[in-house]
């Protein structure tokens, strides 16, 4: 029997919202961005996301660009108050279980997500989940974040490449395992499809016919349907 391989999409998927989105409302919270030219651009950008019209480079740059100007150091503070006050209450009871379940039954849980590492590396420290392959930020010559993305993004097709290198550098390929993916979008199709057992957690319009019609399971983990101890995948 092969090892199994486990795949998370974040946002929408573990966590309740979109961690860009989160991250941009955290900032206007803070004064930090202007509520009144930012707030409709962001509202368009998620839009857009969900409906799979904007590109990976211009949605990547658009929340990468919030980060320009100041190193990591700088903005540790901001990103851990973040974490606390945003994201870990939006992490469910059903989500960190699932998290769990699949930890106990996989050689490698990974973490797959388009938003950039620096805003997700706490996420994936708080569910416990050691690999994480996101989005990567541009620093500069003086340590600041740019606000440009560096090398291939983490989105749509670029998360199977990027899975595809991160398991070639450790010596391994997609086919030494039985492949778990979780995902809420149709922006992970290709994720998904790559799987040997796709799932789709509460699914947007589109991934709910393809799953449908392919027989993936449904799973929902945040909201009345939340389950505290969702099914494991036949052995």
């Amino acid at each position: 029997m092969k090892p199994r391989l486990t795949l998370f999409d974040l946002d929408h998927t573990l966590l309740e919202g979109d961690s860009d989105v989160l991250w941009c409302d955290f900032l206007m919270q803070r004064g930090m961005l202007d509520r009144v030219q930012f707030a409709a651009r962001n509202a368009a950008m998620e839009r857009d996301y969900r409906a799979g019209t904007v590109s990976t480079q211009a949605f990547s740059e658009f929340y990468v660009a919030t980060l320009a100007g100041r190193g990591p150091a700088a903005w540790h503070p901001l990103r851990v108050a973040f974490l606390h006050e945003v994201v870990a209450p939006r992490l469910g009871a059903a989500a960190r279980e699932l998290v769990r379940q699949r930890q106990r039954d996989s050689e490698l849980v990974v973490l797959t997500t388009a938003t950039n590492r620096y805003i997700t590396e706490l996420t994936a420290a708080e569910l416990g989940i050691d690999h994480l392959i996101a989005t990567e930020c541009e620093l500069g010559a003086d340590g600041a974040f740019t606000g440009r993305t560096r090398g291939t993004l983490n989105m749509r097709e670029g998360k199977p490449v990027r899975l595809q290198a991160w398991l070639a550098e450790r010596g391994r390929r997609l086919a030494d395992f039985e492949c778990l993916a979780y995902s809420d979008s149709m922006n992970d199709i290709a994720l998904l499809e790559m799987a040997d057992r796709p799932h789709a957690v509460h699914p947007d319009e589109r991934l709910a016919a393809i799953a449908a019609q392919r027989g993936w399971p449904v799973l929902h983990l945040h909201g009345p349907k939340a389950r505290s101890a969702p099914a494991r995948p036949p052995e």
